[in-house]
């Protein structure tokens, strides 16, 4: 599960983009000032910051530009200045995007995937190991304590972003736009489906599942 952090010293808009964010399926940290924004930084190692360029004592241009100096994570700033000379600006020291307040809470959604997306496509495909199962998407191979299993591409990418966030669920919804797609135009039934043939091939007995589990009136998680 991808971790954001929203620096930003109005906390009505830092709930706002909480509420949404943790919706979306990321884990959601917050900070109202640049100096505290860089302490929270260096706990939680976040993999993308969103940062409101006005902030208190120190701004967040300054704060951004002390991150540069030794992390490439995904920075996309948050301000009030339209003008096309703030935005060159605050691009030039190496922020990702810059989305201008007011802003579209599902723009700014789109905005954080498609940043992330580009972030960790150039990231190599790690290796799962839980509850006796191995997946390997490099090599498209999944084993179930030792012995190799047979899986749909879709069954596949469904199993392995599921065994990738052991304990978190997802509603149908997220599932559909992590492992189908935002553009693809299928039901969320989709999922069920998919869910219930996976559970015949790695559940002991599928009628009472004890990795693929579901959270009635929420979604799906893996319990690892």
């Amino acid at each position: 599960m991808s971790k954001i952090l929203i620096v930003d010293d109005e906390p009505t808009i830092v709930e706002t983009i909480e509420t949404k964010m943790r919706r979306e399926g990321y884990s959601v940290f917050s900070a109202a000032s640049a100096e505290e924004g860089m302490r929270v930084f260096r706990q939680v190692k976040p993999d993308l910051m969103i940062l409101d360029i006005m902030l208190p004592a120190r701004s967040g241009l300054e704060l951004c530009k002390a991150i540069r100096k030794d992390s490439k994570t995904p920075i996309i700033f948050l301000s009030a200045r339209a003008s096309e000379a703030d935005r060159v600006a605050g691009l030039d020291l190496g922020a990702d995007d810059y989305v201008i307040k007011p802003f579209n809470l599902s723009e700014l959604a789109a905005r954080v995937k498609a940043v992330l997306r580009r972030a960790t496509g150039e990231k190599p495909s790690e290796v799962v190991e839980v509850a006796g199962l191995r997946i390997d998407p490099a090599r498209h191979e999944m084993t179930q304590d030792g012995k190799a299993l047979e899986l749909s591409p879709k069954e596949f990418a469904l199993l392995y972003f599921l065994a990738r966030n052991p304990g978190q669920v997802f509603s149908r919804d997220i599932l559909l736009d992590r492992v189908w797609g935002s553009d693809s135009f299928v039901s969320p039934r989709t999922v069920d489906v998919h869910i219930r043939w996976l559970r015949e091939r790695i559940e002991q007995n599928p009628a009472q599942p004890e990795k693929l589990q579901t959270v009635r009136g929420v979604g799906y998680r893996f319990a690892g």
